[in-house]
C-alpha cells in the first residue's frame, strides 16, 4: 500500500477515535494530549511521510481500540514488526 494511503487511513481512523488531528512546527515529534476538554493528536509538520504514519500509528496502538479496520492493523503490525515503536516518541 502506498504511504499516502497510508496516512490517509490513519488520519480517518484517529478521527473516528474522537481526536482531533493537528499538523504543527516545533521541536517534538508528536504524540496525543488533552485541551481542555478536547482529544488531540499532534504531528510534527516537517517529518517525512514515514515518521507522520510511525506516529498516528504509535497512538492507535497506544489507544489500543477494538474493531479496526484490518487495513490500520496490517500497518501498525507492520511498524511493530519492524521494531519502529520501540524508541521514545517525544
Amino acid at each position: 500500500m502506498k504511504k499516502q494511503k497510508q496516512l490517509d487511513l490513519l488520519e480517518a481512523a484517529i478521527a473516528d477515535l474522537g481526536f482531533k488531528l493537528r499538523y504543527e512546527k516545533g521541536s517534538f515529534i508528536g504524540g496525543d494530549c488533552r485541551v481542555k476538554e478536547n482529544k488531540v493528536v499532534v504531528v510534527n509538520r516537517f517529518l517525512p511521510i514515514e515518521g507522520k504514519i510511525a506516529t498516528i500509528a504509535h497512538v492507535i496502538h497506544k489507544i489500543n481500540p477494538p474493531g479496526l479496520a484490518p487495513e490500520i492493523v496490517r500497518i501498525i503490525d507492520t511498524l511493530i514488526a519492524n521494531d519502529l515503536f520501540s524508541g521514545p516518541v517525544r
